[in-house]
């Protein structure tokens, strides 16, 4: 019997290796289409940001858009992490309303980063459209897509939990040793959540409604607590308390001059004690065209407009705090609550937010000593947002994490929690230690489905609300002879925006530019009445200013008014 080949070895030892070697190129092939496929499929779909990537992002938006964004790092963090600004406008943008976009004011809010840098590439990739076009030419922006990129990067690590602080070692336990005492991963599952260990001295019990949550007893309910329960990790320095210092650090958000809170946790040595926070801060101040600041943290003031009178919640005790005047003032210097005149465009911001998003509802209040939201309002003295842009529905009557768990349930949101697992703790030898809870994260940031569509809804509020800029206007312009070679000029100077030509709280701010009008005369005519240069008070929406000289003298005047943050107008009459 002759085997097929045997009478040619060589040829078919050939043809079986050019048979493996076609199978192993086709297969090469198959797999790098595979590759490519899965990294173009990828590259579509929305994902969260680290820091390389928001590097890449930002420079690509000056490399598109050369005419109308320019991209610059202001500054450092301990790290060395640039902190990048993005300037988007056309002309001069110094001279010209200006609005401030900040992300990442703390570093766990993720979506903080994806809306202010979505908003950024948003607006320059619809800059052709007429209406953007025109408001690119009427205001300029200056978008910060991460103030705290140190904070951010924790979660893109191996292990995960929420962080808000800066790179900088500090001793929070004050023990004289920086870092000793951080979080462990007792269960190995690369997140940090709770533990739980059973105990009849402890003062926490199963929540009723869904066991897997653990919350005070109530003791006026008859409640006793039966666990302690701690974040996950162990004493390391012996000293009784559990992760108390781990690495890092300083909050940007914790470490603005407003209400700022001497020795808190986080908050640093003094206020402005960090590079982040000078170089944003340096970068605003320098801006004295910006009038209003748009925030992406964890404070809300679009769900709920502050009220005039509503006094924020302050780290000073009752007898500390001056007794505040009609205005809203204390000592009618400190202004400790939104001034009346804002209050009527807080809230009108609030209902287009409300209606352009179509969130329902509010996030949790969580006021931190410190934060940029009020600082840019009480002592930059700007029109202050903000809004965290994504949250769960509260219930008032439910515990915030088992009405988290119950939403993420309906919404079909996975792999939020941890289910309890036993381990062993050389902290509670002998007695019964779990480890487990809803995985860092999962209540602040959103799914990343859900980035895009967040992304378009924000871009297009701020878009709105930034149409509605401070605008000035000349109006009934009026030259008539008076007898004997003498001219009566006069005008009104009427403001067309929405918005203020300043924020009440930042009329008497030495860091918001005033108002003033100029007379220009020409050679030979003489100043009856009426000042060549003089302040234009503020003006609300909608509000005039009316002014009118007499001008000895034929020939051309000419008229200017405004500040940055208004723009300024010109025109000219000739008197004959």
């Amino acid at each position: 019997m002759t085997i097929p080949g045997s009478e040619n070895p060589s040829k078919g030892l050939s043809g079986l290796i050019n048979k493996q070697i076609m199978k192993i190129v086709l297969r090469a092939v198959l797999l790098t289409s595979m590759w490519f496929l899965s990294q173009l499929y990828s590259a579509s779909q929305p994902h969260y940001s680290n820091y390389d990537r928001i590097m890449q992002r930002t420079g690509s938006l000056a490399r598109e858009y050369p005419s109308l964004c320019s991209v610059s790092s202001i500054g450092k963090t301990m790290s060395g992490k640039d902190i990048m600004v993005i300037r988007i406008g056309s002309g001069d943008d110094s001279v010209k309303p200006g609005i401030a976009v900040a992300g990442g004011v703390e570093g766990h809010y993720m979506l903080g980063k994806e809306l202010a840098l979505g908003f950024a590439e948003t607006l320059l990739k619809e800059s052709s459209l007429p209406e953007i076009n025109k408001l690119l030419r009427e205001v300029s922006f200056y978008v910060f897509p991460d103030v705290s990129p140190d904070a951010s990067e924790s979660y893109f690590q191996d292990l995960k939990y929420e962080n808000s602080l800066n790179s900088r070692p500090v001793d929070d336990d004050r023990d004289f040793k920086n870092g000793e005492d951080p979080y462990e991963d007792l269960n190995n599952d690369g997140f940090i959540t709770l533990v739980r260990v059973a105990d009849p001295s402890g003062t926490y019990t199963e929540y009723t409604d869904d066991k897997r949550v653990m919350v005070p007893a109530d003791l006026s309910r008859g409640e006793h607590g039966s666990f302690i329960v701690l974040t996950e990790g162990i004493d390391n320095d012996g000293d009784g308390k559990f992760n108390e210092d781990g690495p890092g650090g300083v909050s940007f958000n914790k470490n603005l001059t407003y209400n700022y809170e001497e020795f808190g946790a986080g908050a640093g040595l003094h206020p402005v004690s960090e590079p982040e926070t000078k170089a944003v801060l340096d970068y605003l101040y320098d801006h004295y065209n910006i009038f209003a600041v748009f925030t992406f943290g964890p404070q809300d003031n679009l769900t709920q407009a502050a009220r005039s009178g509503e006094r924020l919640p302050s780290t000073l005790t009752a007898s500390q705090i001056p007794a505040q005047g009609p205005t809203g003032r204390t000592g009618e210097r400190r202004i400790t609550s939104v001034q009346r005149s804002d209050e009527t465009v807080l809230k009108l911001v609030s209902e287009r937010y409300k209606e352009i998003t179509g969130l329902k509802g509010s996030p949790p209040s969580r006021s931190t000593p410190g934060n940029f939201m009020d600082w840019a309002y009480y002592h930059y003295g700007r029109y202050s947002f903000s809004t965290p842009g994504w949250w769960y529905p509260a219930d008032k009557d439910k515990n915030p994490e088992a009405a988290f768990l119950k939403f993420a349930e309906e919404n079909k949101i996975e792999d939020v929690f941890v289910p309890w697992t036993e381990i062993v703790h050389p902290g509670f030898p002998g007695k019964k230690t779990e480890a487990g809870g809803i995985k860092p994260f999962c209540m602040i940031v959103p799914p990343e489905d859900k980035i895009e569509e967040l992304v378009s809804v924000h871009y297009k509020f701020i878009a709105e609300v930034a149409a509605m800029h401070p605008q000035l206007e000349f109006l009934d312009i009026k030259t008539e002879e008076a007898g004997e070679n003498i001219y009566r000029v006069t005008l009104k100077v009427h403001n067309k925006g929405l918005f203020a030509t300043c924020a009440e709280a930042g009329q008497n701010n030495m860091w918001v530019r005033l108002m003033r009008l100029s007379l220009e005369t020409a050679k030979g005519q003489t100043l009856l009445s009426g000042q060549k240069v003089q302040r234009v008070e503020r003006l609300n929406g909608g509000g005039v200013a009316e002014f009118s000289w007499l001008i000895l003298g034929k020939g051309k005047i000419n008229i200017s008014a405004g500040a940055v943050n208004t723009g300024i107008i010109k025109t000219s009459a000739d008197l004959k």
